[in-house]
């Protein structure tokens, strides 16, 4: 079942092929009733109306095994593992980040056409040139991978998502347009194979899943944002919206609404960035405005794990031994950091 309004795509070799395609219908914001209130009602539903929920009544508690630590808030920094310089002729700071399941960072970066893929200490394994035979050169916004090595990135000035089958042996492959949406920006696969795009103009998150044949199948999106610039995967199998200037939303399987973790957690965020959760089922998000990277654990309050060296950290990524990679686009380098303890 496709997308509504759905055009004309490219192939492999640029054939045309169909693809999802949103309209300005799918892009309506939710209505909102205003009821009036008085007094007694008021006085009544402080006495039985009940609590907000919290963090950890929307997810059932794991323990977050950190390295020692003074302060819970603030104080405790993760140790720095080293930094990695973003490849030369990227022009522009690093913004898109991914881990595979096999240990490579995929990475997209300044006005660069291309993806980045380097291993864990840094070294080139590959480049993956973004290019279609209709539109040419195209720059990538954001990437991820699934477990199968598609390589899938947003393209903003085209509106499309493409979508590449990928191997370190033999990359030369041809990009192909999955997706078409006004605005798509943020990207993610979520554990259940659905493919998560972020549409700033229309206020949405699009999701969609592919067959084996790389045709598209739309699911419900979440509409109703302000914002909205990244997603990454949230515990449970939901997902986690960063709104810009604003919030990160939090999204359970069904996409049905768990509150923001501002008003879950009392946390006030400057200009949330890139989000992503570690293998402990936690949140972590990059603060651009900040210079900071805060991990929102499923019990207990907030806390900074990241408040010094960092100047423009975007895109944000977990890694196998609890290692964490930020993006740093103001140092124009990726950084790692040692931040859960190492298994035993």
């Amino acid at each position: 079942m496709g997308l509504p309004g759905s055009t004309s795509l490219e192939g492999a070799g640029g054939e045309p092929r169909e693809g999802p395609h949103f309209t300005d219908q799918s892009c309506k914001e939710a209505k909102t009733v205003t009821l009036p209130t008085c007094l007694l009602s008021g006085l009544l539903s402080l006495i039985f109306w009940p609590p907000a929920p919290t963090l950890a009544s929307c997810f059932q508690g794991l323990h977050l095994t950190l390295d020692p630590a003074g302060d819970p808030t603030c104080s405790w920094q993760p140790r720095l593992l080293g930094q990695i310089s973003v490849p030369a002729g990227a022009a522009g700071g690093p913004r898109g980040l991914h881990c595979s399941s096999d240990g490579l960072l995929f990475l997209t970066a300044g006005a660069a056409p291309c993806v980045y893929v380097l291993d864990l200490e840094g070294r080139s394994i590959c480049q993956l040139p973004c290019h279609t035979p209709r539109a040419g050169a195209f720059v990538p916004e954001d990437v991820a991978v699934t477990s199968s090595g598609l390589v899938v990135v947003s393209d903003l000035v085209h509106g499309a998502v493409h979508a590449l089958e990928h191997t370190a042996r033999d990359p030369q492959s041809h990009w192909v347009i999955v997706g078409t949406f006004p605005s798509p920006q943020g990207l993610t696969v979520d554990a259940l194979g659905r493919f998560l795009v972020t549409d700033y103009v229309c206020g949405a998150v699009h999701i969609f899943k592919l067959a084996p044949t790389w045709e598209p199948r739309a699911l419900p999106s979440v509409l109703g944002l302000e914002g909205p610039c990244w997603v990454g995967p949230g515990p449970e199998g939901g997902l986690a919206v960063s709104e810009e200037f604003r919030d990160v939303q939090l999204f359970g399987s069904a996409c049905q609404p768990l509150g923001s973790l501002g008003t879950l957690t009392g946390h006030s965020f400057g200009r949330p960035a890139g989000v992503c959760s570690d293998s402990e089922g936690n949140i972590i998000v990059a603060d651009e405005q900040r210079h900071q990277v805060i991990l929102f654990p499923r019990g207990g309050p907030p806390i900074c794990l990241l408040t010094e060296g960092l100047k423009r950290p975007l895109g944000v990524t977990c890694v196998p031994q609890g290692r964490l990679v930020v993006a740093d686009a103001g140092d124009n380098c990726i950084k790692v950091y040692q931040y859960l303890r190492e298994l035993d």
